[in-house]
């Protein structure tokens, strides 16, 4: 089956009225709704996952904590920081949970090996690494054979808020980012080479670009 994609290039957007909208787009596509995948950032917000532990929020000071529907445990959203949510039909994909984990894992080591970056995947911990320091984060829910949530790539942003949580569960786990290790960078440059990425991971024989916000989903 040939599969397509469409990708939503939002821009920085409030994160409760998106992680709405993904549930809303989850439950109410069809069986021939095409995947999509958006590309975004937040403002400053922690988000707390399914299994999250409140002693692994040390001092939000006065950034929000928002308890989310994802696996995992705490982590950190803000500018500069690459958001890829997967609205995909896991089902129609023929591929488990652990594999999809394993392709966005090896879309986003891909992307930074395009950068003279070597990344690797822990078995144990998922997220793509560097030198021991975590670089991107992820955190899915799977309903009714659909996922939503996605993957977040440290990119160009203020890692300080790192240091107010035990990210996704370890403390004092060393966080890093792509302009640390590259020097300055274009934003829009990593998102479309992350997008060619996952659309080659993921086995899409095509991809498109979606106009409209989450307002009109």
């Amino acid at each position: 089956m040939s599969l397509s994609v469409g990708f939503r290039e939002l821009n920085q957007v409030p994160y409760e009225p998106t992680w709405h909208a993904m549930q809303h787009f989850t439950d109410t596509r069809g069986p021939l709704t095409p995947d999509e995948i958006w590309l975004l950032q937040h403002p400053p917000v922690f988000t707390q996952g399914q299994a999250g532990k409140a002693e692994h929020v040390l001092f939000p000071g006065d950034i929000p904590v928002v308890k989310v529907d994802r696996g995992g445990q705490v982590t950190y959203h803000g500018p500069g920081q690459l958001v890829g949510y997967l609205l995909l039909d896991v089902r129609r994909l023929d591929i488990g949970v652990r594999e999809l984990v394993s392709r966005i894992e090896l879309s986003l080591i891909d992307l930074l090996a395009s950068y003279g970056v070597t990344a690797i995947a822990k078995a144990d911990a998922p997220g793509v690494y560097v030198d021991g320091a975590k670089i991107a984060s992820l955190g899915l829910r799977i309903r009714n054979g659909r996922s939503f949530h996605g993957l977040a790539l440290n990119v160009d942003m203020d890692l300080e808020p790192f240091g107010r949580i035990n990210p996704c569960g370890y403390a004092g786990m060393a966080m890093t980012q792509l302009r640390d290790l590259v020097g300055p960078i274009e934003f829009a440059e990593v998102s479309a080479r992350l997008r060619a990425q996952l659309v080659k991971h993921l086995d899409y024989a095509e991809q498109t670009t979606l106009t409209g916000g989450i307002e009109s989903l």
